[in-house]
This record gives structure tokens, sequence and C-alpha cells, in this order.
């Protein structure tokens, strides 16, 4: 189990089956660094063309399709002290009649201050006034390459990943890919400093990033969809649009998880669902949308001796 230190000289704004920038084993660790959405590193200097800039792709070697990557960020940490967010909520998240009075829409600055946790809106004609908030650091886009040859792009999502801008791909997150070609062929990108659900304005305080994971390889397991867990859900992630189908695609997966892992029958997962279930809201901002279906984990220890019986 190697910890390794890769920074990138390329990046990708497709997600696809590129040449590997670095193999590595099950077990291994990455410390690496991200660009922003608009392709500036930690200088703020413009690297790259703008449009959620990949880096990797990472190759795990012994991957291959039917199985599953396990994708722990262990640390996700913005490293320059100023990030950008557009001004105007997108035109698909209000009622068509008020498209017409939304104003022009421009990018505004955050002063980012890792050490105290919090960003700074810098942008002095609003009414906003002097306004401080919390940061909550996050990766937008990620994911694997998906399968039949294809290369998607960074800006939409799907059953690989990418850019599905969910607020909760935080550091100490464990997410679950499925693997369509050799290798799976890992990227990471488009840091967040902070983000409110559904990235409404098409941003969230996009920044670069240092980041470290950890990968590790689920031989002969086969899931559909990203799933996930932190310390208090697990969750599955859906990608469409419209946003229903996405919804149907992520609870769809957490019925297969709680059959395959937990031995529930469809009946008794719907039961469980049905009162128990939370969704957040990822991307409605782009191509594909993003839903997220959860389970608390406080319910999973009795549906556990259910599975081992």
């Amino acid at each position: 189990m190697a910890i390794h230190h890769f920074q990138p000289t390329h990046y990708y704004t497709a997600i696809g089956s590129h040449p590997p920038v670095l193999h590595l084993a099950s077990g291994d660790s990455v410390v690496t660094t991200t660009v922003d959405a608009f392709g500036k590193d930690a200088t703020d200097q413009e690297v790259t063309p703008r449009g959620n800039p990949q880096t990797g792709p990472f190759y795990i070697d012994g991957a291959e399709p039917g199985d599953t990557l396990v994708v722990v960020l262990d640390r996700v940490s913005p490293n320059r002290p100023i990030g950008y967010t557009r001004s105007v909520v997108a035109p698909n998240v209000v009622d068509p009649a008020y498209v017409r009075e939304l104003p022009v829409p421009g990018l505004v600055e955050w002063r980012v201050d890792s050490k105290s946790g919090t960003a700074t809106l810098l942008k002095e004609d609003t009414k906003l006034g002097t306004l401080t908030i919390p940061l909550a650091p996050m990766l937008g886009c990620f994911g694997v390459a998906p399968s039949k040859n294809q290369a998607i792009s960074t800006e939409t999502s799907a059953e690989h990943g990418g850019n599905m801008d969910y607020r909760g791909f935080i550091a100490g997150v464990t997410i679950y890919f499925p693997v369509f070609v050799p290798g799976a062929l890992l990227h990471v990108g488009d840091g967040h400093a902070t983000q409110g659900d559904g990235e409404i304005v098409g941003t969230g305080i996009e920044i670069s990033m240092e980041v470290q994971f950890t990968v590790r390889l689920i031989k002969g397991k086969r899931i559909r969809w990203p799933r996930g867990e932190n310390n208090k859900y697990i969750f599955t992630v859906g990608n469409a649009r419209p946003l229903d189908q996405a919804v149907q695609h992520a609870t769809t997966e957490m019925l297969r998880w709680l059959s395959e892992d937990y031995g529930l029958d469809t009946i008794s997962a719907s039961i469980l669902l049905g009162q128990c279930v939370e969704y957040d809201l990822g991307n409605v901002f782009d191509p594909a949308y993003t839903m997220v279906c959860k389970l608390p984990k406080v319910l999973l220890p009795a549906l556990q001796t259910i599975r081992a019986s």
C-alpha cells in the first residue's frame, strides 16, 4: 500500500479511456492537485482550457469490467486564496416567464481562508454587505472511464460518475464506481470550496485543490450506478434528465443494494425506504441532473442481522 505523489502536466475535459498517468494497486493512495473549472491552477493562472478539466486518469491494476472501484476521499483542500462563482441563477431553475427578468451573469470573487474555514464575498456592488460563509470543500466532477470506448464530456454525468456536483463528496466519504474498462481509469477534478444544493448558478466556489484519495478494488461485484457512504448514511446516485429519471436510477440502485448486500426482498426494502429514505439534490444545471438516495446507517445493523441469518 504505497502513497504516490503526482503532479499533473495535462488535463482532460472528457472522461474516457485516455492513456493512464499512473498505475495503482488496490490499497494505494495518491496525493495530487486539480485545477478549477476555468482551468486555473494554484497560482490562479489558466494552464488548460476551461470545462472542469480532470487530473488523471489513474489505472488501478487488476480492475476489470464487472468489478467495483472503491474511492475514499481522504483529503480535499483548497490550495489558493481566491475562488469564483457565477452571479445569476440558471434559467432552467426559475419559471420560464421569469427568465426575461434575469440579468446578464458575471463572475464574482471570494476570498478563501482555509485556516479559518471561511469564504468572504469580495464584490462590493451587491446588497449583501460583508458575506462570509463556511467552507465545505468537495469534488464536483470525477469518475471512471465509461464503456464502449466512450469519452463523455465533463459538463455532464452518467453511470460512470462525471459532473454530479453533489455537495456530499467531501473528505471522509467513500464512493463506489462500477468498472467498465480495464484499469477503471479514475479521473478527478472540479473542486468547490463550497456549494449550495443543485449548483443552481452553474458553479460552486470554483477553486484549485490538493486532493488525497485511496483506492480499493472489489473483484466480481457488479453495481450499475455510483454508490457511497459516510458516517451517517449509505447513498446511491442517479444521473439523468428529466429529474424524475434521476430519481428512478438512484432509487433502483438503493433497492438493489438492500437486496444484494442486506438480504431484503422488494416489499421489505420498499417499506423501509417508504418511511426512512432521504433525497439530496445534486446538479440541476448541466445536461444530466443528479439525485442522491440516502438511507440512515442507524437502520443497517438490524438489516445485517437479517443478511447473516
